[in-house]
């Protein structure tokens, strides 16, 4: 399962938006299952599919404090596989009837499509998320750090307070360059992904 969390002014529906607008065509189908602050799309082939195998993968999006969270599950592989364990069988008797292959023409296409959907559909939130105006980064308002002392909020970066020269140091986040969590100065793994820190 990959993650990430995107901060800005975006929310659930626009990724959702974004998933149903590009994949609810040709032998794919999408599903979306609630509303607002938390829902989940599944974007599947259908069942009377006429090429390819099946094949099926879920994305849970929910909105954290400045943002959303973006979460793709593991690809059904099993339908797509048996296409191609049949495409391979067409390929080694081609050589008797070479017009069975372009038979299997159509289904390769199609499990070739399945086998980036995963990439697509990152490729498709991405674009959502840029278009929105959101990013990986810390958005404007998270670049704030408040003061335990006097409760003042202090540009980040900021070595102490601008209002009561408390030091800020320990308390300085960022964000994971790559699911943009935010972490703490210090941390040498993403606590959420597990990547390296740079």
């Amino acid at each position: 399962m990959q993650s990430r969390i995107y901060h800005g002014d975006i929310e659930p529906n626009d990724i959702a938006r974004a998933l149903v607008a590009y994949f609810h065509r040709g032998n794919f189908r999408v599903q979306q299952i609630g509303k607002n602050e938390k829902l989940n799309v599944q974007i599947a082939t259908h069942q009377m599919a006429t090429s390819g195998g099946q094949t099926a993968i879920g994305i849970a999006i929910e909105k954290v404090e400045d943002g959303i969270s973006i979460q793709v599950g593991q690809q059904a592989w099993i339908g797509v596989a048996a296409s191609l364990g049949k495409t391979a069988i067409t390929l080694m008797t081609a050589l008797k009837n070479p017009f069975r292959l372009l038979e299997r023409l159509d289904d390769l296409a199609q499990d070739i499509e399945s086998l980036r959907l995963s990439e697509e559909i990152w490729r498709v939130i991405e674009e959502a998320v840029r278009r929105a105006g959101a990013s990986l980064e810390l958005s404007e308002r998270m670049r704030r750090i408040v003061c335990e002392y006097c409760n003042t909020a202090n540009p980040i970066g900021e070595p102490r307070c601008i209002a009561c020269g408390a030091p800020l140091g320990s308390v300085q986040p960022d964000t994971c360059d790559y699911c943009g969590f935010v972490v703490n100065k210090g941390e040498i793994n993403c606590p959420y992904c597990g990547k390296p820190l740079q």
